[in-house]
């Protein structure tokens, strides 16, 4: 079943454009690129019809019932649920060696820090997550990764309620065109790094799981050194059902992880 949402497009422009995170030192304040808001059609994964794999569209939707429900700021849950996401990626798509480095909380409200991401785009460009490896490992260590097969994936969770509002969706690989897009600077007060936002084309081909719960999560590729796609990715303005009163909760951790065929 294809349901009605509207995302915010990237747009192509003469010069590098940017977000400016934390502008002004001030936490939570972003100033973003040109965006167009664009609606879109997207198909639902709920019946069952139709699947992704991540092998095939870099994302895929699985159970995944963890024993961390608080993910609270004092981060006392992180090496439980770190060993529970090292064990997922292992079993769900053949990761080797998993080294989970960051956890976002992201809340739908206008008081919190860290809201959805409503903006279509992917968390690294190539430039990006290369960097990025030297960033974790260090020159010498990125260096014996870069021999073998190694991707950034991040696994998306809701946190405490099935998502009502602002559902994840994602764009099937097979139907973006390399020339849909654009690199984008994320500057931060002391650091800058470097995504990929998406331009509209048509023929964008969008899915989402509808109202997913915490014992759900999506596994997706944001960068991959053998070539598996990186997926664009955004937030949906759709609301599900507006008679719950519960704020849509999630949370992302974006993990590195090497694979079984690291020396072939």
């Amino acid at each position: 079943m294809h349901v009605e949402a509207s995302v915010n497009y990237h747009v192509t422009a003469p010069g590098r454009q940017a977000f400016h995170i934390d502008a002004g030192g001030v936490e939570g304040k972003l100033l973003s690129p040109v965006l167009v808001p664009t609606s879109v059609s997207v198909l639902d994964l709920r019946d069952g019809q139709t699947t992704v794999d991540f092998q095939n569209d870099s994302v895929v939707f699985v159970d995944s019932p963890s024993s961390v429900v608080d993910f609270g700021a004092d981060g006392g849950w992180k090496p439980e649920y770190d060993l529970h996401l090292t064990e997922l990626l292992k079993e769900q798509i053949g990761a080797e060696d998993v080294l989970v480095f960051d956890h976002t909380v992201r809340v739908d409200d206008p008081a919190s820090g860290r809201k959805p991401a409503r903006n279509v785009h992917s968390d690294y460009s190539e430039t990006g997550a290369r960097q990025r490896l030297v960033d974790l490992v260090g020159k010498t260590e990125a260096e014996v990764w870069e021999e073998g097969h190694f991707g950034f994936v991040n696994v998306w969770r809701p946190v405490k309620a099935p998502i009502m509002s602002a559902p994840l969706g994602f764009v099937r690989p097979r139907s973006v065109a390399k020339e849909d897009w654009v690199l984008l600077d994320l500057i931060y007060p002391d650091r800058t790094g470097q995504i990929m936002g998406l331009v509209n084309a048509a023929g964008h081909e969008w899915v989402y799981l509808s109202r997913m719960r915490p014992d759900e999560v999506a596994i997706f590729n944001i960068f991959d050194n053998k070539g598996l796609a990186s997926i664009a990715h955004s937030a949906l303005d759709r609301v599900e059902n507006g008679g719950l009163g519960s704020v849509r909760m999630s949370i992302e951790s974006r993990t590195l992880v090497r694979y079984a065929d690291r020396n072939k």
